[in-house]
């Protein structure tokens, strides 16, 4: 049961916008200082409640009497709906209006976390966080495509900047704060008040959103796609259900007929979408985007690095709270560096970028690899038996891995979307988080697992040193994919 209740979600990482594509929508469409806030505060709830749940488990699980299988759908559903929904989520705000889905999709965000929150038992808990994953694949979507459709050049970049540091500070944030409320136990809520606690933080973002956010939308809307819809559900649920819940529930039969279905529905998807391209409707994805040579390179430096990052958050977690004894608030504490320099390097990186380009990526991923190597180091060599280094010996290589992460993810996003029409910015932002959520829920999936089968044997430490070495291995291929990205500036 152990290794259900510190099972680290993946979070979605730090979607950043393009460079070039012109504004869409009416021409006076202007995002204000506070207007970026407002969508940044939007975008920041999602990524939150990743992290803040997966401190709460415990609890659910003693409260609740949830065995493995309800809390892995207590955390796995969430990012399940979360990932088959994003690109419908920026197709309609495409049509409807990116400021009024990020509306609804904020205050849907806010309803589902009070039935969270208040929810009696585990099956109404698991409910509520699936469609808490879909309310944040109607809101994330247009806080990229209203970046991208209201801000040209340097306002852009520092935007894209801010975006990505949000998303660096957001995964911090959300492990220490859901250790501090926890612990607090406010008004005898419990692990109830990790839920709560949004409420009115989206009140606050609803309010803001009404007066300081712009209405965009594309120049030439179009219907939904529905066999695309269904058909790119379907090939996400056969993939990341069964990624996300099998191992607690045994790896029973259905979880390896969804796997078996997967490439069947992967193709079907890919067919119905180049035929619906040729007959000239509009399908949910447009083969045209993926024919984007800046695109098209940066999804495949992407999903190494994505499932890289997710096994590397997961690992860390388990290792600092069960092989190293440090409760969760240590734990997040522990990850502080990490946060401060992925932030620096996020608002460094539009200065970085005009002088080197897109080599900044190939640079970023060097340093992440530096970092990661001082870590196996730093667990190797510190501590004795039963004891280990404390969160001052893991910093330096912490904060070198933040620091490397930082200088990739932001630039990375915004070269992927730097040649996307605005008109199409939505569905673009929702292709890219899409690739990079499926590839974080594989990389907790195969990291994850491959730590979890050496632990007993080894011992946590030398099982997150030998997962540590394979992500040491998917970055050397990130730096090498990195050289073919397009020389950006």
């Amino acid at each position: 049961m152990t290794d259900i209740r510190l099972r680290t979600p993946a979070p979605p990482a730090a979607p950043a916008g393009p460079a070039t594509a012109a504004p869409a929508g009416p021409a006076a469409a202007h995002l204000s200082g506070p207007g970026l806030f407002t969508v940044l505060l939007g975008a920041a709830l999602p990524l939150i409640d990743f992290f803040i749940v997966n401190v709460a488990l415990p609890s659910i699980e003693h409260d609740l009497a949830a065995g493995p299988a309800l809390l892995e759908l207590v955390v796995g559903g969430y990012g399940v709906a979360y990932a088959a929904l994003l690109v419908l989520g920026g197709r309609i705000g495409d049509s409807l209006g990116r400021r009024r889905l990020f509306l609804a999709g904020t205050a849907a965000f806010g309803v589902t976390s009070l039935a969270c929150g208040l929810a009696p038992n585990a099956w109404m808990l698991v409910a509520a966080r699936i469609a808490q994953g879909a309310a944040a694949a109607l809101m994330l979507p247009q806080v990229l495509a209203t970046i991208q459709a209201t801000t040209t050049g340097p306002r852009r970049a520092r935007a894209m900047s801010l975006y990505g540091a949000t998303a660096g500070l957001s995964m911090v944030t959300g492990q220490i704060l859901g250790g501090l409320l926890v612990a607090a136990d406010l008004a005898g809520t419990g692990w109830r008040a990790v839920f709560l606690v949004n409420v009115p933080v989206v009140l606050l973002a609803l309010l803001l959103a009404l007066r300081t956010v712009p209405d965009t939308r594309a120049g030439r809307p179009a219907a939904v796609d529905v066999p695309g819809t269904a058909l790119l559900a379907l090939s996400l649920l056969s993939l990341l259900l069964p990624l996300t819940e099998g191992r607690a529930a045994g790896r029973p039969l259905w979880t390896w007929l969804c796997l078996a279905l997967f490439p069947l529905a992967a193709t079907a998807f890919c067919l119905t979408e180049r035929r619906a391209d040729r007959a000239g409707r509009t399908p949910l994805v447009p083969p045209s985007l993926l024919r984007l040579d800046s695109l098209r390179r940066g999804l495949y430096l992407l999903l190494p690095f994505s499932a890289g990052f997710s096994g590397f958050m997961f690992v860390l977690a388990v290792t600092l709270q069960q092989g190293l004894g440090m409760g969760p608030v240590t734990a997040g504490l522990a990850l502080v560096p990490m946060a401060l320099a992925f932030f620096g390097a996020s608002l460094a990186g539009p200065r970085l970028v005009t002088r080197f380009g897109s080599r900044v990526v190939t640079a970023g991923g060097i340093v992440q690899g530096a970092g990661i190597a001082l870590l196996l180091a730093t667990l190797h060599y510190c501590g004795g038996t039963g004891t280990g280094p404390g969160p001052a010996a893991l910093a330096p290589g912490v904060f070198l891995a933040g620091l490397g992460q930082g200088l990739q993810l932001p630039v990375l996003m915004r070269l992927m979307l730097s040649d996307v029409p605005a008109d199409r910015a939505g569905v673009g932002s929702g292709v890219m988080i899409t690739a990079q959520q499926s590839s974080l829920a594989l990389g907790v999936a195969t990291l994850g697992s491959l730590f979890l089968a050496l632990a007993p044997a080894v011992g946590l430490r030398e099982a997150a040193a030998a997962t540590l070495l394979v992500q040491l291995a998917l970055i050397a291929l990130t730096v090498l994919l990195s050289l073919r990205l397009p020389r950006m500036h």
